[in-house]
């Protein structure tokens, strides 16, 4: 019986909603992973950003676009676009390398609206993606990409 009443409060502490400060997750970037807040809108940005890949002669595999998705069953989210872009050079020296290594293709670039409409992106370093396999040449292959991923960023805020 002494139990009953502090499982009741507990379980009615679950029901209660918590502030927007306790759901919102502070935006630090996890380990290996290279965030650019930009000054750019982002419709602006994400245009900015195809071209890039493309200047950079890496493919664009995918896009995922949670805004569109959300828009579509009618509720209003900030911009949000995942693109995935990956070359077929590269995917052939990664599975040559290491087969378990092709869950990592392709790479995302993640682009988010902001507050005030700018773009922030953010992305995993291949360096440190490929770098978890403990294999030289996908080190090799990580290290090339970290400097093609740089280069697609800074093409895209110019």
């Amino acid at each position: 019986m002494r139990w009953i009443i502090p499982m009741t409060l507990a379980s009615l502490l679950c029901f209660i909603a918590p502030s927007d400060s306790l759901l919102a997750e502070p935006y630090s970037p996890h380990s290996g992973v290279k965030l650019i807040e930009t000054t750019i809108p982002f419709d602006n940005f994400t245009e900015r950003l195809t071209g890039a890949i493309s200047k950079n002669k890496m493919g664009l595999v995918a896009q995922a676009c949670a805004n569109c998705g959300a828009k579509s069953i009618g509720v209003t989210i900030p911009g949000n676009r995942v693109f995935m872009i990956f070359r077929p050079d590269f995917a052939v020296r990664m599975l040559a390398a290491s087969e378990a290594a092709g869950v990592e293709a392709p790479l995302r670039l993640y682009v988010t609206e902001q507050s005030d409409g700018t773009a922030r992106l953010s992305y995993r370093l291949p360096s440190h993606v490929f770098g978890a396999y403990e294999v030289a040449e996908l080190d090799r292959l990580g290290a090339e990409l970290d400097v093609i991923m740089a280069q697609i960023a800074e093409d895209a805020l110019q």
